[in-house]
C-alpha cells in the first residue's frame, strides 16, 4: 500500500490575485537557511564536475539541463511542500516535471559582455504552432534562489508583468542586435532561499550579473502528464534515488 504523504498552504486568494495578473508570484523563505546552505553545496559539487568533465569552462557559466540527474540532492526540491501546493493550485493535481535545470552564473566584467536578446516565453514550439491568442498556460515554473538577487545586476530574472496574456513583443532582426528592453521591464528581487513561481508564457530573461556574487538557482517546470517530459531521466537509478523520490502529494 503506498502512503500518499498529504501537504496545505495551497494558494491564497491574494496570491492568485497577483499570479493571473502579473504572470508571477514571489515565495519568500521557501527555504530554510540549512536547506539553502545544503542545496548549494550540491549545486557547487555538480558545477564543479562538470569543469573537471571539460563541459564547463572554469570560471564561466552553466545551464544544466534534466537537474536530478546531475544533482541528486535536487529532489527534494521537486515536492517542496512550501512551493508545490502553489503550482498545482495552479494546475491541478495531474502533473508533473518535463524539464529542470541547473544555473551556475559567475560575475561578468562589462567589458567582456557579449550583447545577446534573451527575451523569451518558455515552451519553445508550442508559441509557434498553438495559434490562440492568448496561448493556453500548459505549464508553469518553479525557480529556487540559493544566491542573494535581492538588488539589480546580479543576473536576476527580470519579468514584464502581466505579458502573459500577450503573444508578441518586439525583438530585433537577430539576437546579437543591441535592442531595448520591452516597456515594463523589471527585475525579480528574491533573496536566498525565496522561491519564484512563473506562467511559463510570462515574457522573461536572464539578466547579466555584473555583481560580485556568482549567481545560483534550480529551476523546475510543471506541466500536464500527457505532455511529454523532456529531462533526461534514462539514468536515474533506484539505487542512487533510494528515499529521496515520494509520491505526488495531495490535499
Amino acid at each position: 500500500m503506498i502512503k500518499v504523504r498529504t501537504v496545505s498552504a495551497a494558494m491564497t486568494a491574494g496570491q492568485r490575485a497577483r499570479f493571473d495578473r502579473d504572470g508571477y508570484l514571489v515565495i519568500p523563505g521557501a527555504l530554510t537557511a540549512s536547506e539553502v546552505a545544503s542545496y548549494a553545496a550540491a549545486l557547487d559539487r555538480a558545477y564543479a564536475g562538470e569543469q573537471e568533465a571539460g563541459r564547463t569552462v572554469p570560471g564561466g557559466p552553466m545551464h544544466l539541463l534534466s537537474a536530478v540527474l546531475h544533482c541528486p540532492q535536487a529532489a527534494g526540491l521537486t515536492a517542496h511542500r512550501r512551493a508545490l501546493p502553489l503550482v498545482w493550485s495552479v494546475l491541478g493535481w495531474n502533473i508533473h516535471i518535463y524539464h529542470s535545470h541547473l544555473d551556475v552564473h559567475p560575475p561578468v566584467r562589462p567589458a567582456g559582455a557579449r550583447y545577446r536578446f534573451e527575451w523569451h516565453q518558455d515552451g519553445g514550439r508550442q508559441n509557434r504552432e498553438i495559434e490562440t491568442s492568448p496561448r493556453p498556460r500548459m505549464s508553469v515554473k518553479l525557480a529556487y534562489w540559493l544566491s542573494d538577487v535581492s538588488a539589480p545586476g546580479r543576473g536576476n530574472l527580470t519579468v514584464v508583468p502581466g505579458s502573459h496574456c500577450r503573444n508578441w513583443i518586439s525583438g530585433p532582426p537577430r539576437r546579437d542586435v543591441a535592442w531595448p528592453d520591452p516597456d515594463g521591464a523589471v527585475p525579480v528581487l528574491a533573496r536566498p532561499g525565496d522561491a519564484v513561481l512563473f506562467d511559463r508564457r510570462l515574457w522573461h530573461a536572464r539578466s547579466t550579473n555584473y555583481s560580485e556574487i556568482t549567481r545560483k538557482a534550480i529551476f523546475f517546470g510543471y506541466t500536464y502528464r500527457w505532455v511529454a517530459i523532456l529531462d533526461d531521466v534514462t539514468g536515474l537509478s533506484a539505487s542512487r534515488l533510494a528515499g529521496r523520490l515520494t509520491p505526488m502529494p495531495l490535499s
